[in-house]
């Protein structure tokens, strides 16, 4: 799976500048590093800072691999995808400076509703659910069509701005583009809940991985958790590339009331085991999506 890192002891960064902008507080961690809350001081603006340690865990395959998302990311330029503003380097550290999106990612949008005291308010409306997921996968049908896979699509990357309710995909920490080198035939990357079968087997991926993920990640929004066994990472692994289908222990549609034939449909079809059974492309499960929209009366 994703590659350790050192860890980031947060006295040694906040207060601490990487090229106009100042390190305010931290946000979160992830397989990359850490995100930090800066203040970036020639625009007076809060950005976001991912910062990558320099050392023995990192080794040179990390420092490629976070260089590389910040190039790939570069040339992605869409209202739905988070936009690298700079990036750099000191003695101790890599950085990248990024939007600040002013919400929270889909997966504690998802856990908070779960919390809510009345029942019927515990699930994402399918309609919002479905309009979320749409604009997620223009963004992601815009990075394909240049030559990007994300690989590790999963609600913690998809943060929602507390403004419009748009979605904007994050963390194309293990993207797999033209460029990259290091991607070799058995290498496992991502997380396991979200990976296609082919993925979690190390074969080479392509567009229709993302769906498979974004057709987990369409389930889970609209049941609010996904019916599947309390297993580790490894045996999960191991479920996706012997016996993919069985997953789910429910279909989706006895899993929420808000899942009808349609949306079991186009979640049973992204996730297919095979990828040639799954939607061809972003465009076409989102279009998937938009005619059930339109049967419910909700518009394209």
């Amino acid at each position: 799976m994703n590659s350790a890192v050192e860890p980031i002891d947060q006295k040694h960064v906040i207060g601490r500048s990487f090229g106009n902008v100042t390190i305010v507080r931290e946000l979160g961690r992830g397989s990359m590093g850490a995100v930090f809350i800066g203040f970036q001081k020639s625009l007076k603006r809060q950005v976001a800072v991912k910062l990558l340690p320099k050392g023995p865990q990192t080794a040179d395959w990390g420092a490629r691999q976070f260089q590389d998302e910040a190039e790939t990311v570069a040339v992605l330029a869409h209202p739905n995808i988070v936009p690298i503003f700079e990036m750099g380097e000191d003695d101790d550290y890599y950085f990248q400076v990024m939007q600040l999106v002013d919400g929270a990612d889909l997966g504690r949008m998802i856990r908070h509703r779960l919390k809510h005291p009345v029942p019927s308010k515990r699930r994402m409306a399918p309609q919002t659910a479905v309009g979320l997921v749409m604009q997620v996968l223009e963004g992601l049908g815009y990075a394909h069509k240049h030559g990007v896979v994300h690989q590790d699509m999963k609600p913690a990357n998809i943060m929602v701005d507390r403004a419009d309710l748009r979605p904007m995909i994050v963390d194309f920490g293990i993207a797999r583009t033209a460029r990259t080198e290091y991607w070799a035939e058995g290498m496992v990357v991502g997380s396991a809940l979200y990976l296609s079968p082919e993925q979690a087997a190390g074969r080479e991926t392509d567009a229709r991985t993302d769906l498979y993920a974004m057709g987990v990640v369409l389930f889970e929004a609209l049941a609010g958790q996904l019916p599947v066994r309390q297993e580790d990472d490894t045996d999960l692994l191991m479920r996706k590339m012997e016996r993919p289908d069985t997953l789910f222990l429910t279909r989706p549609s006895e899993t929420a009331p808000g899942i009808d034939s349609e949306l079991e449909r186009i979640i049973v079809k992204s996730t297919a085991a095979l990828r040639e059974d799954r939607f061809s492309s972003a465009e076409a499960m989102r279009a998937a999506l938009r005619d059930w929209r339109v049967h419910q009366g909700i518009g394209a």
